[in-house]
């Protein structure tokens, strides 16, 4: 790595903006956890209704240092860790499936425990893989038209931590995975009729991967009507609908939403976005979803301006990872996409989502110090 990058002026106001809206989405997740799990705390988990809400508070304290730090250091320091870093997540990810050592809950295995906290090694994974995707499609700048070396090595590896990831089994992360780092080569110039033949080999592998387990098939089933099964697999579909239309224009108001009173399952994680649309009414759930674009205006004006093409693949991977996310995750509670289990960057309840994604974040703003917008 050469001498150390300086700061621009305008570039710490473009960092500090990206810092204000990750601020302001991470307070809001805050604020919106504690609402949503208040009533699983005190009556699920036998404690006060503040118990999920002090768990995610702890994590979020973490992935503020780990914002903190991450957009202070020089980001190209990424470069020197990534054979250590790949080689964490792979055996991260080979321990969640020995059986004592993984975690299981809900029927899936995707948890390590450390104390009292649980990590899912499988949200470091989608970091890992941009920043080694952004370092090698930087040293092969030259030889991008050679699809060996460049979108072969990023699509195997992206189909060895997809395979584990499918043992879990989390078929959504999977799939994140797959469109970051089919945007990031896109951006970098690989080939297109190679990137064309690998999206097809995806799209085949995922429709083959949706119908081969049963309930990724009911899935499918249920999201094209589930009205089909109401009391059964539509109920969480249906439910989170049910929240969304009840909210109006305006909200029934903070911490007065019904659906957490047992309706709807997984209303502080995954669905978080119907209590949101519910408590704070289409006016806030529309601010929420235009906190996002602006991160993504943020992060791709960022990319724009990197001093270098390591930072503009880094800030381009990371935005990309945080908008497919979230338009996951608002898609799946809207119900235009099928459940994916996905939560919602910032917002919903999980801590090494938070932490990563804020690690991820200050990286993005390190580039954004630096850069010359």
């Amino acid at each position: 790595m050469n001498k150390k990058l300086p700061t621009t002026e305008s570039g710490e106001r473009l960092g500090w903006q990206i810092t204000f809206v990750v601020g302001s989405l991470t307070l809001f997740g805050l604020v919106m956890v504690l609402s949503a799990s208040s009533v699983t705390s005190l009556y699920e988990l036998g404690d006060s209704p503040f118990f999920q809400f002090k768990r995610q508070l702890a994590w979020a304290a973490i992935g503020a240092t780990c914002f903190i730090v991450c957009s202070r250091l020089d980001y190209r320091r990424a470069r020197t860790i990534i054979g250590p870093l790949l080689l964490l997540c792979a055996a991260m990810m080979i321990a969640v499936l020995i059986p004592g050592v993984g975690t299981t809950a809900g029927g899936s295995t995707r948890w390590l425990g450390f104390g009292p906290f649980l990590m899912q090694p499988s949200e470091l994974v989608k970091l890992a893989v941009i920043v080694v995707s952004a370092d090698l499609l930087t040293r092969r700048q030259r030889r991008m038209d050679r699809p060996e070396l460049t979108v072969h090595p990023i699509m195997f590896m992206v189909i060895f931590f997809s395979t584990l990831l499918l043992l879990q089994p989390k078929l959504g992360t999977a799939l994140i995975l797959g469109a970051v780092s089919f945007l990031m080569l896109f951006i970098a110039g690989a080939s297109t009729r190679s990137l064309l033949s690998w999206a097809a080999v995806g799209t085949i592998a995922a429709s083959i991967l949706a119908y081969g387990a049963s309930y990724r098939r009911a899935r499918l089933l249920i999201f094209l009507d589930p009205w089909a099964n109401p009391d059964g697999g539509g109920f969480q579909v249906i439910q989170s609908q049910v929240s969304i239309a009840s909210g109006g224009w305006f909200g029934v108001g903070l911490g007065a939403s019904r659906a957490k009173w047992g309706f709807l399952p997984t209303a502080q994680s995954d669905f978080i976005f119907a209590v949101v649309a519910e408590e704070v009414g289409l006016i806030g759930a529309s601010a929420l979803i235009g906190g996002f674009v602006l991160i993504g205006l943020l992060g791709f004006r960022t990319a724009l301006a990197a001093p270098d093409r390591f930072g503009m693949l880094l800030a381009a991977g990371i935005t990309c990872w945080i908008l497919v996310q979230a338009f996951l995750n608002i898609g799946m509670v809207l119900s235009v996409l099928p459940t994916t289990g996905e939560p919602l960057p910032f917002v919903s309840a999980g801590g090494s989502s938070l932490m990563t994604v804020m690690a991820a974040a200050g990286i993005l703003t390190s580039v954004a110090r630096r850069s010359n917008p």
